[in-house]
């Protein structure tokens, strides 16, 4: 099992000396002391309304928002993210989550043929200090840039004034990185995922969420995502976990997404959140097994099919 100390953690230098100690008890807390990240993404309420959460092949619990944090209590997660709201409404009969506060979104009715994507900021993040100040354990904020967009310049700079904010306060950032917009003919173009990464990397942040680039000749998906992860340097990078899948084959992705793509852990939400409660928690156990402990995919699906356990 991959394991750091406190004094292994590299903490940015714009963090003020006095947050130094709370950056590093955040990331060690994020990261379960492992430097990898297990992500639990629940922010799709708005990103893409209630069709992620009512409908075919979605257990009826997903419709109840508490089933969120019921997962993320029972299961095994390094960090839950969702927007202000949702934490700020249901964040205090859970103290014990690590939460990541999502500080812009929009909805998907908007299509980018229509209009390229612009996610705009929803608070400043004296809204979310004031939650920590009332016990919330928050211990890092998240972003999305759609490179390629019309807007991109202004979601970049939202982002690096953010980033350089929330390091003053001991707190994370995770950037979601997605190739969108008009001038953009391939989102999963290997290149573009790299781009992405060392974009992340230049605006500061403590990681990336990119979707996995697309596999070409000669050039498996996780082959791709070797690059991207050194393009991002000292920003770890981790890939989206997409909607509800097989659990082999998606156990399968991940474990070469860290051993070959060199990902520093996952962003896992839809996945995990439209199954029941109970094959939810599962998942979250086998997906940290491997993503936290190393674990092979075989023993990594015994985790999921309930023959052994996992807990860190």
């Amino acid at each position: 099992m991959p394991t750091i100390t406190r004094d292994q953690v590299k903490v940015p230098v714009d963090v003020s000396p006095e947050m130094r100690d709370v950056y590093i008890e955040n990331y060690m807390k994020a990261t379960c002391g492992t430097g990898r990240l297990m992500l639990f993404a629940c922010d799709q309420k708005v990103e893409h309304l209630n069709k992620d959460f009512y409908g075919e092949g979605i257990d009826i619990s997903d419709s109840d928002p508490q089933h969120l944090f019921d997962i993320a209590e029972q299961g095994t997660i390094g960090v839950m993210a969702a927007q202000r709201g949702l934490v700020a409404m249901y964040g205090a009969d859970h103290p014990e989550i690590n939460y990541l506060v999502k500080m812009n979104s929009k909805t998907n009715l908007v299509k980018t043929a229509q209009s390229d994507p612009y996610s705009p900021q929803l608070h400043d993040l004296e809204a979310v200090l004031a939650m920590r100040e009332n016990g919330v354990n928050i211990v890092g904020l998240g972003y999305t840039i759609y490179l390629g967009s019309e807007y991109e310049s202004t979601m970049m700079a939202e982002a690096g004034q953010l980033i350089a904010e929330a390091h003053e306060e001991g707190l994370l950032v995770v950037l979601w990185i997605y190739p969108r917009g008009a001038a953009v003919t391939d989102e999963k173009a290997p290149e573009l995922i790299a781009g992405a990464a060392g974009v992340a990397l230049c605006l500061g942040a403590d990681f990336v969420k990119v979707n996995p680039p697309a596999a070409i000749e000669g050039q498996t998906s996780a082959e791709g995502l070797a690059i991207a992860s050194r393009a991002a340097g000292r920003t770890g990078l981790v890939c989206a976990g997409g909607s509800k899948a097989d659990a082999h084959d998606f156990l399968t992705s991940l474990h070469d997404q860290i051993h070959i793509g060199g990902a520093c852990g996952n962003a896992t939400g839809r996945n995990i959140h439209m199954r029941s409660t109970e094959e939810a928690v599962r998942l979250t156990k086998a997906i940290s097994a491997i993503t936290l402990a190393d674990y092979s995919v075989e023993d990594a699906e015994a985790v999921f099919n309930g023959e052994k356990d996992f807990t860190l």
